[in-house]
C-alpha cells in the first residue's frame, strides 16, 4: 500500500523519504566511496569506468557525469552525499547550492544572507514564485526521474 506523500506539492523540493533512499542507494554509495582517496584518484582518472563499477541506474550515471544535481536528487541523491563529488571537484557546498539554482555563487550567498527565497508564490506547485519548475535552470526535469 502505497503512503499519501502531501509533501510532494513543494516546488523545487524533492523530500529524501525512504522511497527516494531506496531508488538512490547505489548512487549514494558511490558517493560515499570518494571519502576514500583511492577512490576520488581511481573516479577521477576515468569516471565512466569507476561508475559502472556501481550498480546505479544509467541515467544515474549519466546525471554524476553530467554534474547535474538537480537531475541526482530526483533520482535519490542524498545532498549530504552529493557533497562528496563537489569536494571532489574542488567545489564548496555554497557553489555546489549555488549552480542547482541558476544562481552564481555570489548571487546565491546574497539570496541566503537576505533571508533566502520568499515564500510567496512557492507555497504549492503551479503558483508563480521564484522556486517554481518554469523558474528553475532545471525546469522540468525533476519529471524525468521516474524514467
Amino acid at each position: 500500500m502505497a503512503l499519501e506523500k502531501p509533501y510532494q506539492d513543494v516546488p523545487g523540493t524533492t523530500i529524501f523519504d525512504a522511497e527516494q533512499s531506496r531508488k538512490g542507494y547505489e548512487l549514494n554509495q558511490f558517493c560515499m566511496s570518494l571519502m576514500k582517496a583511492d577512490n576520488r584518484a581511481r573516479f577521477k582518472a576515468d569516471e565512466r569506468a569507476y561508475l559502472n563499477e556501481w550498480a546505479m541506474t544509467e541515467p544515474q550515471k549519466q546525471a554524476v557525469l553530467d554534474r547535474d544535481l538537480n537531475r541526482c536528487i530526483a533520482l535519490g541523491g542524498n545532498i549530504y552525499f552529493l557533497a562528496k563529488i563537489g569536494a571532489t571537484d574542488g567545489k564548496s557546498f555554497q557553489q555546489m547550492a549555488g549552480s542547482m539554482t541558476g544562481m552564481t555563487e555570489e548571487e546565491y550567498r546574497n539570496m541566503m544572507i537576505a533571508g533566502g527565497r520568499s515564500v510567496e508564490g512557492n507555497r504549492r506547485i503551479g503558483e508563480d514564485g521564484d522556486a517554481q519548475a518554469h523558474r528553475q535552470p532545471q525546469g522540468q526535469s525533476h519529471l524525468k526521474a521516474s524514467n
